[in-house]
């Protein structure tokens, strides 16, 4: 009888959970999803799209959430995979940063003139204070819309519950701080906090990691650039 097959967590939201599940199971692992947030998509008082130069999201979930006649304005993405879903959402003139927030500010400061006019910033509800601040910092007039919510998760997964009191989990991933300080929270309360010492933490940037040191792990890692090909590649 063959081996089984090591398990990886999946702990971000759908629509992206079940395309990191596809992948993680290309890769050999047995994906476990136990999503820790929801998605909940906010109707905002949006200004007209003629009237801004550009806008900017951090998160597929911003772009999906824009309405269609957003869709032919000139849209700044903080990196490849939500530039991507935001091309498959309809955005027709999309442009990545290739990196976290930071790298979305210079990546605007080099293409956008503040004199163009306004931006509009679309983010989650919590999220994007610091990017706007950033923004106007060099001069930009920033208008920014909370456009979805990040609801969490009443507990994990009984799969999820289940394979870590096994001991059968090999690695979990985190895609923001939000997720990994709720994912903490509900292994708490479902007491596997300590079987997360044989599990190696997977984050997509410092921020997660900083998050994730809250408990033990047999290892944190972070991915070399924050995108899922370079959190998946630990894996290997």
């Amino acid at each position: 009888m063959p081996p089984r097959q090591p398990v990886v967590l999946i702990t971000r939201p759908e629509p992206g959970a079940s395309d990191t599940a596809a992948r993680t199971a290309a890769l050999g692992f047995a994906p476990v999803l136990s999503p820790v947030l929801e998605i909940q998509t906010i109707a905002a008082k949006m200004p007209p799209a003629a009237a801004v130069a550009a806008a900017l999201v951090t998160s597929g979930n911003a772009a999906d959430a824009l309405p269609p006649a957003w869709h032919d304005t000139r849209l700044f993405t903080v990196g490849d995979a939500t530039a991507a879903r935001a091309r498959a959402a309809g955005f027709r003139d999309v442009h990545s940063a290739a990196g976290d927030a930071d790298a979305l500010a210079a990546f605007v400061a080099r293409d956008i003139r503040p004199a163009a006019g306004p931006l509009l910033l679309a983010s989650g509800r919590g999220q994007g204070q610091a990017l706007a601040a950033a923004l106007r910092h060099n001069g930009y007039r920033v208008i920014r819309r909370v456009v979805y919510a990040a609801l969490p998760a009443p507990q994990l997964a009984p799969a999820a519950i289940a394979a870590l009191h096994a001991g059968r989990v090999g690695a979990a991933l985190f895609f923001s701080a939000e997720t990994a300080r709720h994912f903490i929270r509900l292994a708490r309360r479902a007491g596997v906090l300590p079987a997360l010492a044989s599990v190696d933490a997977i984050s997509i940037g410092r921020p997660a990691a900083v998050a994730l040191g809250a408990v033990s792990w047999r290892d944190i890692r972070v991915a070399a650039r924050p995108n899922q090909d370079e959190m998946l590649a630990l894996l290997r």
